[in-house]
């Protein structure tokens, strides 16, 4: 791959994040509601107050003023202040991307490290007790939901047995490593394991075709070792379609695992929407969208380099 390739594919993401940032405005300002809302049942804020804010806000000009100016604004840097705590935004965000980045970065990987032998055992035992086994907790994964088996690990591991803390980040006055990763353990399960269920299914579906073909067959008759035929010659291969998946998960998990998070009361990028969406915190609903866009422009121009790691007959020129 080239850096040309690479120069294009950022440049051409330019005019997709613009008609981005347009609908992400227009949606958002367009839903019931406004950021005065939180404040008019308050009897303790005026309506001169409140008009004064709007102003401030510049709530008041038409939505394509507001528009022009937040994008420039933004794409200069210049992200404003929350309504709700008066804090630049760029301070909100950073505070709250160091958790998401160590939650959403250790459930990534233990996923991926579940998720990848486990499909490949599946496909090469296909049919067997083993295929079914993994097959029927895979199904039961994809089909249980997420808030439902955080909260039951969390009466089950927190409150009946007591090994686990049920919530937070660090507990108060500590600051070690064995604090933050038993605080890390349960939501960074719940997450894996809503990822595990669905690349498996997918690593064994593109392994079952690869291992159909005609040069896989041909590994086996020239006497190749099992492992060798398996791992080299058909894993490789089978891993191209999954790559698209497992970056396009990878690039939510970053934006925010909103309900993991908030479960967990978890202090991160997802608790942060929540909080914002409930404050009706424009800058910052704004500026968490667009980030999360960008992380999945990213995570795809990330894929095409696993590509062509995965298969040398991939060629960006």
């Amino acid at each position: 791959m080239t850096l040309n390739y690479l120069l294009k594919r950022m440049l051409g993401t330019i005019p997709l994040l613009l008609g981005v940032s347009l609908v992400l405005f227009g949606v958002l300002h367009l839903a019931p509601g406004t950021p005065m809302d939180v404040y008019a049942d308050n009897p303790s804020v005026s309506q001169e107050a409140l008009d004064q804010m709007k102003v401030a806000l510049g709530l008041d000009q038409p939505l394509p003023v507001q528009y022009t100016k937040w994008v420039t604004a933004f794409f200069t840097g210049e992200w404003g202040y929350s309504i709700r705590t008066a804090r630049p935004v760029v301070t909100e965000i950073t505070e709250r991307l160091w958790p998401t980045v160590i939650l959403g970065g250790s459930s990534f990987f233990l996923a991926l490290l579940v998720a990848v032998p486990l499909g490949v055992l599946s496909a090469v035992r296909r049919y067997s007790a083993t295929d079914y086994s993994i097959t029927f907790m895979s199904f039961l994964g994809i089909s249980m939901p997420v808030f439902w088996l955080a909260l039951m690990l969390q009466l089950l591991f927190a409150v009946q047995w007591r090994i686990l803390p049920s919530a937070g980040m660090q507990t108060i006055g500590e600051n070690s490593l064995v604090d933050l990763l038993r605080h890390l353990a349960l939501p960074a399960l719940i997450l894996a394991f809503a990822n595990v269920a669905g690349w498996s299914r997918y690593m064994r579906s593109s392994m079952v075709e690869v291992l159909s073909q005609d040069y896989v067959r041909t590994a086996k008759a020239k006497g190749l070792p099992h492992n060798k035929v398996v791992y080299r010659h058909a894993l490789r291969n089978a891993l191209i379609p999954v790559i698209t998946v497992v970056a396009l998960d990878f690039a939510g998990i970053l934006s925010g695992a909103v309900i993991t998070e908030t479960i967990f009361a978890w202090p991160g990028i997802g608790r942060l929407f929540i909080e914002s969406m409930n404050g009706r915190d424009y800058p910052v609903l704004l500026a968490l969208m667009m980030l999360g866009s960008f992380a999945l422009v990213v995570t795809n121009v990330l894929a095409d380099l696993a590509y062509a790691a995965a298969d040398p007959r991939i060629r960006y020129d």
